[in-house]
């Protein structure tokens, strides 16, 4: 398994202080991205939060997903909070360990106080004594928020700086980016008022801290103002699996006004052994939602969400160019975006999968639109380092494909001959990658040589057409 080590650096700890006027919440950024270019311990925001008890809680919600490992891996990656100001709001993001859990802290224009919010991406540090201190906040205690360095110390930054090194595995990046993907896909399947979502919440197995639910993926279908639990995916069902990782909710339960749940299109998910979903807790000025992966011992990496687009050489170059228009905007127009680049909405669409692959988009399930950010890493290997584009590309350079109608065949590494077959643009395989998941977890390397083969094939053949014209 590739790995690197990831270094942040930040020129104090993150602290609680109390002042004459309240408290302070001082939260320290790393090196990262803004309209001006990178810069080492960027200032996004300097105000009260309106809901001082609930913007603490909610905060540690997305720490605890970091620090989290809901599996038994043989890794650990515990990157601090990434943040994130988009102009009118500020969002905080956590991967957990396993790679199987996302959270988002949503701070909305409701939730700011008296304060410009700036425009950029970084690591922001959340300590153990600031994870202490900031559990102990009560309801009437006024809080002022600042992210990144005081104003007056923001040229007078030289001094020592606290590091951290954690590792960082390709599998880490490669699911960061697949559960935006997957996300895209989702559509709101119920809602639930306060009442309903906390007796739901807390009649869980294992997320009321108790011991780990047993069994597969659980369903839970809409029934009046709740959700009812079902064995199986009928009609209209959403997944939950692993129902125990819910549990970093349970810091904002008696602050929620509404849950809200959010899964693939009806039917979609029938006849799967499990789906992804994403669960979201309204709250007073914010929005906390943590999506959860098929399954608790199954992490994002491996659900090749991203790998068509990945394979698509006309993404890449578009992916360039929508690159250059977004501008930290908090809600993507994709309508806007074909305007100004000229491209099809469809290609649009197709580029923001291309710019999720590397940190550049996340997408916002409430209002089921992408937010442009910029993660502060390279998330730039999740290509260069996915095993099945890597294998896929290699069939293709070495000649392995051979292409007929609607037929194809791929001559594997070991000579084994794999045959692909197109039907309505949806590609099957004999291999055993196919038999096992039908799909379900993305295309196999055979079907994403053949796509890649095919665009190949076209574009020469669009070449012999112009140069023909040409003579």
């Amino acid at each position: 398994m590739t790995r690197s080590l990831q270094t942040v650096a930040y020129p104090r700890p993150s602290a609680l202080e109390s002042g004459a006027d309240g408290r302070r919440l001082g939260l320290e950024t790393s090196r990262g991205a803004t309209p001006a270019g990178a810069e080492d311990h960027p200032r996004f925001f300097s105000g009260f939060l309106t809901s001082p008890q609930i913007g603490a809680a909610a905060l540690l919600a997305v720490a605890d997903v970091a620090a989290a490992r809901y599996h038994q891996p043989q890794w650990r990656a515990s990157l601090d909070p990434v943040v994130t100001g988009n102009g009118d709001r500020l969002r905080f993001e956590s991967f957990s360990g396993c790679g199987g859990v996302y959270a988002r802290l949503d701070v909305l224009a409701p939730g700011l106080d008296d304060g410009e919010v700036g425009h950029g991406t970084t690591n922001v540090d959340v300590n153990d004594p600031l994870r202490e201190a900031l559990s102990r906040i009560g309801s009437d205690d006024p809080l002022h928020l600042r992210v990144g360095p005081e104003e007056l110390a923001v040229t007078t930054l030289d001094g020592p700086v606290v590091e951290k090194k954690v590792p960082l595995p390709d599998r880490w990046l490669r699911g960061f980016a697949e559960a935006q993907v997957i996300a895209a896909g989702f559509d709101l399947r119920a809602e639930l008022p306060a009442d309903e979502a906390v007796r739901f919440l807390r009649g869980l197995p294992g997320a009321g801290g108790g011991r780990r639910a047993a069994g597969g993926p659980r369903w839970v279908v809409p029934v009046g103002r709740g959700l009812r639990p079902t064995t199986r995916p009928v009609p209209g069902a959403v997944c939950l699996p692993g129902p125990e990782r819910l549990g970093a909710l349970r810091r904002v339960l008696r602050h929620a006004t509404a849950l809200r749940v959010y899964g693939p299109a009806v039917g979609a998910a029938a006849g799967t052994a499990g789906a992804a979903a994403a669960w979201e807790v309204v709250l007073p000025g914010m929005r906390l939602t943590l999506t959860l992966s098929p399954d608790a011992s199954r992490g994002f990496s491996g659900e090749g969400g991203v790998l068509d687009a990945l394979a698509t050489e006309e993404a890449a170059g578009d992916a360039e160019l929508i690159a250059v228009l977004l501008a930290w905007e908090p809600r993507i127009d994709v309508a806007d975006l074909a305007a100004s680049s000229g491209l099809t909405p469809a290609r649009v669409r197709a580029a923001l999968v291309r710019l999720g692959t590397s940190g550049r988009v996340g997408y916002d399930t409430a209002e089921a639109a992408y937010f442009h950010r910029e993660l502060p890493y390279d998330a730039g290997r999740v290509e260069r380092h996915n095993p099945r584009l890597r294998s896929a590309r290699a069939l293709v350079a070495a000649g392995a494909v051979a292409l007929d109608g609607a037929l194809a065949t791929v001559t594997a590494e070991d000579g084994h001959a794999h045959r692909v077959r197109d039907e309505a643009g949806v590609l099957s395989c004999s291999c055993l990658w196919w038999a096992r998941y039908r799909g379900g977890r993305g295309p196999c390397k055979h079907a994403l040589a053949v796509r890649m083969a095919r665009r190949g094939a076209a574009v020469e053949q669009a070449a012999a057409v112009m140069g023909g014209g040409v003579r």
